[in-house]
């Protein structure tokens, strides 16, 4: 009788073992999709920039500066690697694009213009489609550090050797108000 109650314990245990173990699993893999999601939408953020730079290039004939600034700050998100420095250079684009879109106020012709305004309206909504991604990411890197530190899931975390995950940070001259310019 004893050793069916002790057997029984070790079964529980064992399953309740399995249990934190594939947890941590299926939220490492979310992390891991969470990030790949955010990859999907700079690609496409990749990829309408030429377009972008090619329509305007054009009209902004004295701008060559920003459009230069727009094309490098564009590679250099492209080879960076890791959330850190994707970070940092996906916020040093979207400075660059924000300079490419005041400049591009000056010219009438170019603020009328179709393409100009399909394009910065995909951009606006690849935009919204990262940050969404972003939070998503930020939210699953928590709860797998939570997992990690909390016990008892922190026993089998250290023992599988399940490392933190950075978080997606946000550069501090972006998390002030908003300046409304309605001149």
């Amino acid at each position: 009788m004893f050793g069916l109650i002790f057997l029984g314990l070790i079964v529980i245990l064992v399953l309740w073992a399995i249990g934190l173990y594939n947890g941590l699993v299926r939220i490492r893999n979310q992390v891991r999709n969470a990030w790949a999601q955010i990859d999907v939408q700079l690609k496409r953020r990749h990829d309408l920039i030429p377009n972008l730079v090619e329509t305007v290039k054009d009209y902004m004939a004295y701008e060559q500066e920003t459009l230069t600034r727009v094309i490098e700050a564009r590679g250099k998100a492209l080879a960076a690697q890791g959330v850190s420095a994707v970070s940092q250079a996906e916020n040093e684009l979207t400075g660059a694009l924000k300079s490419l879109f005041a400049v591009a106020e000056n010219y009438p012709q170019l603020k009328a213009n179709e393409n100009v305004l399909k394009l910065q309206e995909e951009l606006s909504s690849t935009e919204n489609k990262i940050a969404f991604a972003r939070q998503y990411y930020n939210d699953s890197v928590m709860r797998l550090n939570n997992q990690i530190e909390m016990f008892p899931s922190s026993i089998f975390a250290n023992m599988f050797n399940f490392q933190r995950e950075q978080f997606y940070q946000v550069p501090e001259e972006d998390k002030g108000p908003v300046q409304v310019n309605l001149r």
